[in-house]
């Protein structure tokens, strides 16, 4: 059995067995899984190479860029100044953000941002890498364009454009920026080794992304406009992520750095009711703002069914969870969260073998249903 290393609490060996024989197989090359019960960390794992050539072991304190599992940090920081009432999820965009309502974007609402229901799911004009660590353009670009379609109706999921879009209304409301939001208003006080926004100090830390195996050319073939448009412009890659612009840059819905420990640090604020370690960060009622549904369906970008709360996937008959009380996401390749009210718990896992899931794998899966029928035993 491949070797790890850190703490597991042994109702959560199974989960210990899964990550050894992931690392065993190849399916793995490094990772990190935790699972935190009522804010305490029953389990911290990590294991395997932070890089292809197997020289550098996955240690302690390596973080890896995590993709859409970013997403759900970007959503906590919204649902905090929502809770704090400086926020309305319910408002025009506008009220916020006075030039987004060019193109008949008036009645567009913070939620349709959150539920990715914007129409907003990529931009309209040919865009280059570099626009992506470039705020200003990136967003005046999204705030002068028309949606793709009736906004609020349907979720096509807003793969890069959603960080740049919620992120800018966080600007707009608060003064900071999501990286600094979230360094001052979670990950410092929470001591969770998370960054939107990476400093330069850090990058010897950060484990190299192997990219996935190409998409089938019938797949790329029966791909709609809408899909295209969204995941193409421009084209994504795991070597982006190793250059220092991308590390430098605010992508708040790709970008993000951390490991399972810090993801479920951070996410245990949601699990928890929104008070951790005798600090409350946002009512129990805020909390319950991410099960206000905003789309169900077929979504126009993926194109299977998804179940869309503020910010987070909720649970649904295609993609079941352990209960109604929880909510998820997943980043590129493989990397995914899963935020349980119910049992005050949360469920993390980070690698840098990227599969070809877009949202998850069935590596994140089994170690997710092994922690689940755990936590549920507990």
């Amino acid at each position: 059995m491949a070797e790890l290393h850190g703490t597991c609490d042994d109702r959560f060996r199974a989960v210990a067995d899964t990550l050894s024989a992931n690392l065993d197989s190849g399916a793995d090359l490094g990772a990190s899984v935790a699972v935190a019960m009522g804010g305490e960390m029953v389990v911290d794992l990590w294991g395997g190479h932070a890089d292809a050539e197997r020289s550098r072991p996955w240690g302690s304190d390596t973080i890896a860029n995590v993709w859409s599992t970013t997403k759900t940090m970007t959503a906590l920081c919204a649902l905090m100044l929502a809770d704090r009432g400086q926020l309305d999820l319910h408002a025009p965009v506008a009220q916020y953000w006075p030039e987004f309502a060019a193109n008949g974007k008036e009645g567009v609402e913070v939620r349709h941002l959150l539920g990715h229901t914007s129409g907003l799911s990529g931009w309209e004009e040919p865009v280059e890498e570099s626009v992506l660590y470039d705020w200003d353009r990136a967003t005046s670009l999204l705030a002068a364009q028309a949606p793709w379609w009736e906004p609020g109706t349907a979720s096509g999921y807003h793969a890069v454009t959603q960080g740049y879009l919620v992120g800018e209304v966080i600007r707009r409301v608060d003064g900071r920026t999501v990286g600094q939001f979230l360094a001052e208003e979670l990950a410092g006080p929470l001591g969770a080794d998370f960054h939107i926004g990476l400093d330069p100090a850090d990058d010897h830390r950060v484990a190299e992304l192997t990219p996935p195996p190409p998409l089938p050319d019938d797949l790329i073939g029966s791909a709609s406009e809408i899909t295209i448009k969204t995941l193409s412009n421009p084209v994504m890659s795991a070597e982006m992520t190793a250059s220092e612009a991308w590390r430098r840059a605010e992508i708040p819905a790709a970008g993000g750095h951390g490991n399972a420990r810090s993801v479920a640090r951070i996410q245990s604020v949601l699990a928890c009711g929104g008070e951790l370690d005798g600090r409350r960060y946002l009512s129990a009622e805020g909390c319950e703002a991410v099960f206000d549904e905003q789309a169900y369906g077929v979504d126009l970008v993926l194109g299977f069914p998804l179940r869309f709360g503020m910010g987070y996937g909720l649970p649904s008959a295609e993609i079941p969870l352990a209960n109604q009380h929880s909510c998820f996401w997943a980043g590129w390749g493989g990397s995914l969260v899963i935020v349980d009210l119910e049992s005050r718990a949360v469920f993390a896992y980070v690698m840098n073998r990227m599969a070809d899931g877009l949202v998850g794998d069935e590596r994140g899966l089994g170690l997710a249903a092994a922690a689940m029928g755990a936590i549920a035993v507990a």
